[in-house]
């Protein structure tokens, strides 16, 4: 009874911390500017048996929460959203951990995105996603003894040549500032609280970013630890990001009488394999063309193998990933990358060779339906009308095997 009381305390406590956080993200959008039935809508998930389940596989909340961190001014260290997703992801709720692990491509999208340009133009701050990238690469961390490395960030709350601090209305607002800061601290102890070795990120836009692909990249290795439980419409997202990373592919005009353009071969490709089809996922650009260097590159093949080849991935999701595994492999031939080339090359060859099977075994089985039809046909003729003959059996059969 001892053990059974336990649990049964266990579970409450779980459904009481799901309901509170899903809650707070409805009193966050019940507080918007513009407020508007989702906060109804979000808040009907705490009502629910497993409020965190629930929550994890609506699609309808994914889009909700994914509409207001693409706005141009999400990401900051007073985004309510960031603040959210961080405290979910904190939480100990496995579900509630997915459901803030799921929005892992948008967040690391709209992060690099703002980076690629080397326009001197504003940039947004970002220590919003910066704590939230954080957290995933901690658990990544711990959970594989990666080595840490060794990355700076200055004090965003003192003024300096790049930037001028506002004064926050919100205690609230500085603390994943704070959380950068004091996690990553070198004086800080491992038996205080979670270090991981690193201080934070590099100053933005200031110097060439060389931490944050590892960040990002160790980031989705924990996305690819938990690829079987993250929702479909999250793995979407991400082969379409990773596609728009890939960018269009720039061959000089010089070499067209030698060698054809990768790009055109492959789009040619995956009409043939009827990928994409209808050209939706072909025009789909969500992201810019980023740098993608291997530590960035192998993570996200590993989820792209598993979206081609898992067996339990719909059909959407395998044709989102070719078409996202064709644009990489032009970029990096383009690049001459060769490590990259072969990773590549080999996922095509793997969804060449399944989809050609899977082609295969339709035909066989268009085939055995319109002989069993040829057969009905005939046994419908033999005993339930006149004869007329066998030779307008004959053609009644031609036609139908037609």
């Amino acid at each position: 009874m001892t053990t059974m009381s336990a649990t049964m305390e266990h579970w409450r406590e779980s459904v009481d911390e799901a309901r509170t956080l899903i809650l707070s993200l409805s009193s966050i959008f019940q507080s918007s500017p513009k407020p508007s039935s989702s906060s109804f809508f979000l808040s009907s998930f705490a009502d629910h048996d497993d409020p965190a389940k629930s929550l994890l596989t609506s699609k309808e909340a994914y889009s909700l929460i994914a509409s207001c961190l693409s706005s141009s001014v999400s990401g900051a260290s007073s985004d309510p959203f960031c603040h959210w997703l961080y405290d979910t992801y904190i939480s100990s709720i496995l579900s509630l951990r997915l459901f803030s692990l799921s929005f892992l491509p948008i967040i690391s999208n709209l992060y690099l995105s703002r980076f690629a340009t080397d326009l001197p133009s504003p940039i947004t701050p970002s220590a919003g996603f910066e704590a939230i990238l954080l957290a995933f690469y901690n658990s990544q961390i711990q959970s594989q003894n990666y080595e840490s490395r060794s990355i700076s960030l200055p004090d965003l709350t003192k003024p300096s040549i790049y930037h001028s601090p506002s004064e926050l209305k919100f205690n609230q607002s500085v603390r994943l500032d704070k959380i950068v800061e004091e996690n990553m601290s070198p004086d800080t102890s491992t038996s205080s609280r979670s270090s991981l070795g690193v201080k934070s990120l590099e100053p933005q836009i200031t110097i060439k970013s060389t931490q944050r692909p590892l960040i990002v990249g160790l980031a989705f290795d924990c996305y690819h630890q938990h690829i079987a439980e993250i929702p479909v419409w999250s793995k979407i997202d991400f082969c379409e990001v990773v596609a728009a990373w890939a960018g269009q592919c720039n061959c000089s005009k010089g070499n067209e009488n030698d060698n054809r353009c990768e790009s055109e071969n492959i789009v040619k490709e995956m009409r043939r394999l009827e990928i994409g089809k209808g050209g939706s996922n072909l025009e789909c650009e969500k992201g810019v063309k980023i740098l993608l260097p291997w530590e960035l590159l192998q993570p996200i093949l590993k989820i792209l193998g598993h979206c081609l080849m898992g067996p339990f991935c719909p059909e959407e999701v395998k044709s989102s990933a070719s078409v996202a595994v064709r644009r990489i492999y032009a970029r990096v031939s383009h690049d001459l990358n060769p490590q990259a080339i072969l990773a590549t090359r080999c996922l095509i060859q793997l969804d060449n060779r399944a989809r050609d099977k899977a082609a295969q075994k339709a035909a066989a089985a268009a085939r055995i339906h319109s002989g069993y039809m040829v057969q009905c046909t005939l046994h419908l003729y033999t005993f339930h009308l006149k004869p007329t003959g066998v030779t307008s059996l004959g053609r009644v059969s031609q036609r139908i095997v037609q």
